[in-house]
């Protein structure tokens, strides 16, 4: 994590959600969190400033649970500043005589490329509001990896949170009633891909073909937290 503290609250008798500072420090934490996931944990769910941890109550309790959390948690704040990225976060007494864990769950992937347009109707207000050309704001977002945050708004609606923060825009004074499938968009740090029309109030810089959110795939959503992403022109 980049730093700050960390809060653990409890979520009734199986969960506890991890309250950081930003969504930088909650991508951390959900990408340390599944390298090595014991058995027990049945779900890590990401979102803005959190990351819920459930777990399995009849296999361990929420103090082992939350020890292990709080663990691997110290340890990427202490990789961070030791660039040691490589060795494996200490786990606490109480659970490491537990050898079943997902080892290997995780491993590095090539970005998902997204094929982009930017035909986007705001792509001029959003250089205005950053003081740049349209072909710098186009630049600034094919430049750069995004990551998958956390999903939300809607199913396959990923949160994609760039290696910089040269695209930084306010949402739209006055929402759109209805934004087309494929838009893609810019708010408050991050950029998003519509997967269906709806309503929405980000800034739409472009558009893409790629289906976000097919339930005939063994993972509906294609940008899953935790995916890296580049966007590549379409010429």
């Amino acid at each position: 994590m980049t730093g700050g503290t960390m809060h653990i609250r409890r979520m009734g008798e199986s969960a506890l959600l991890a309250e950081v500072p930003d969504a930088r420090a909650a991508v951390e934490l959900y990408g340390r969190l599944r390298v090595d996931t014991p058995e027990w944990v049945v779900e890590l769910v990401p979102a803005a400033c959190t990351v819920l941890l459930v777990f399995d109550c009849e296999r361990i309790g929420a103090s082992q649970a939350g020890a292990w959390l709080a663990a691997t948690a110290a340890w990427a704040r202490g990789a961070r500043s030791t660039s040691r990225h490589e060795s494996e976060p200490p786990a606490p007494a109480s659970v490491a005589a537990d050898p079943r864990t997902r080892s290997g769950a995780v491993s590095p992937s090539e970005p998902v490329e997204i094929l982009a347009r930017y035909d986007g109707p705001d792509l001029g207000e959003v250089a205005a509001l950053l003081g740049i050309g349209v072909d710098e704001v186009v630049h600034r977002h094919t430049g750069q990896l995004w990551t998958s945050a956390f999903i939300g708004f809607a199913p396959g609606f990923a949160y994609l949170m760039g290696e910089h923060e040269p695209l930084t825009v306010p949402r739209r004074e006055t929402p759109r009633t209805a934004v087309p499938a494929g838009s893609i968009a810019l708010a408050a740090g991050f950029c998003g891909i519509y997967p269906r029309a709806s309503p929405g109030g980000w800034h739409l810089i472009g558009t893409t073909e790629a289906r976000l959110w097919d339930v005939g795939r063994a993972q509906p959503a294609l940008l899953a937290p935790g995916t890296r992403v580049r966007f590549v022109r379409e010429r």
